[in-house]
């Protein structure tokens, strides 16, 4: 059993390191959705999801060591302050386990290669990509470290940022949150699932782009609104039957249960926001429309077309890569006329062979 004792650095140390390291690190998109958190970051309920290839975050640390521990953040370059009061709570969160950190002086500087608060996990590919970062600088102090060491610690970094940001550090299919049909399965890490069918790795992503704005309503406020929520329990419940059961169809392959599994828990992360107190509605109009077509379209053609969404407008639509060429003619036809300024994003599932490193 894994616990949080394994990830404290109790190493003394006589010598700092100077330098800087970069990490990119994927966005990811829930299959099943984790809504709701109980102590530090602690999921209400398992999650499993797919870790994108193009939707990523490049993240590079410069570290000087300092009699006193300070930060500045970046974005491309340019100053910007107001991430700074997140990276300091994670910062706060993460010092019990990398003391070391309030020793050094950091810059950071970030970049997305998508839209930020918009519903694509921003947050998750961020968190991951720092806390490799901060990963990278411990294995400078601590050269004995080994890789699975490395990634399971800053997966459990990860989530003290952003929940889901603990998923991205891995490539594939991961689970985060304690199971009883996942061996090894923890609420303080992720781990990769690698018994898929193969036809799952294959999968496509067009992120169909609604609305490129920031959410008017952050993740964070929605997860706590699930604490006195009416229906908390058997969401909870739910979330659970539901991984088990999306196990079995990406272990045989089944598309047509991954689909009906996928679609009910998108649907159902946004019924919880429109019946919180207080309630709210992240869909627009053309999210609805958009579902619709699809909806329309694989029925017409007997297709393995699946939406789901974050918690954001935007629409994932996933597919085997054999349908793409249908799904292709689909938004080009009809859906990018939904889609702001008719943007979307084509992205895929990671496979173990991806490198994200910089």
């Amino acid at each position: 059993m894994i616990t949080e004792e394994k990830f404290i650095f109790d190493k003394s140390l006589d010598v700092f390191v100077e330098g800087e390291v970069t990490h990119k690190s994927p966005s990811n998109i829930a299959l099943v959705k984790y809504w709701g958190k109980t102590g530090e970051q602690i999921p209400a309920n398992p999650s499993i999801s797919f870790t994108l290839r193009n939707c990523t975050t490049i993240t590079t640390l410069k570290f000087v060591p300092s009699s006193r521990h300070s930060f500045k953040v970046f974005v491309e370059g340019k100053r910007e302050a107001s991430f700074e009061p997140k990276i300091r709570k994670f910062f706060i969160r993460i010092v019990k386990y990398c003391p070391y950190i309030a020793q050094y002086e950091f810059t950071i500087d970030t970049m997305n290669t998508f839209p930020h608060s918009s519903g694509i996990a921003s947050s998750a590919s961020g968190f991951s990509a720092l806390a490799l970062c901060i990963m990278s600088l411990e294995r400078d102090l601590n050269p004995a470290m080994t890789d699975e060491y490395f990634r399971q610690k800053a997966s459990f970094l990860a989530r003290l940022g952003s929940g889901s940001a603990c998923r991205s550090v891995y490539s594939g299919i991961v689970e985060w949150g304690r199971s009883d049909v996942f061996e090894g399965s923890s609420d303080l890490v992720a781990i990769p699932f690698n018994k898929a069918h193969k036809v799952f790795y294959d999968f496509q992503d067009t992120i169909l782009l609604v609305d490129k704005g920031e959410k008017e309503v952050s993740s964070t406020v929605g997860h706590g609104l699930m604490y006195n929520h009416p229906f908390a329990t058997a969401r909870f419940e739910q979330a659970r039957e539901h991984l088990a059961e999306l196990k079995v169809a990406l272990e045989e392959g089944d598309v047509k249960e991954f689909t009906r599994i996928v679609e009910s828990e998108a649907l159902t992360l946004h019924a919880m926001m429109m019946t919180s107190n207080p309630y709210f509605m992240l869909m627009k109009h053309n999210t609805l429309k958009i579902i619709e077509e699809v909806w329309a379209y694989r029925k017409k053609y007997d297709l393995n077309l699946t939406i789901t969404l974050d918690a954001g407008a935007n629409v994932h639509l996933l597919y085997p890569k054999e349908e793409t060429e249908q799904a292709m003619r689909l938004i080009n036809d009809k859906l990018i006329h939904y889609c702001e300024k008719g943007n979307y994003i084509m992205d895929e599932v990671s496979t173990e062979n991806d490198d994200f490193e910089e």
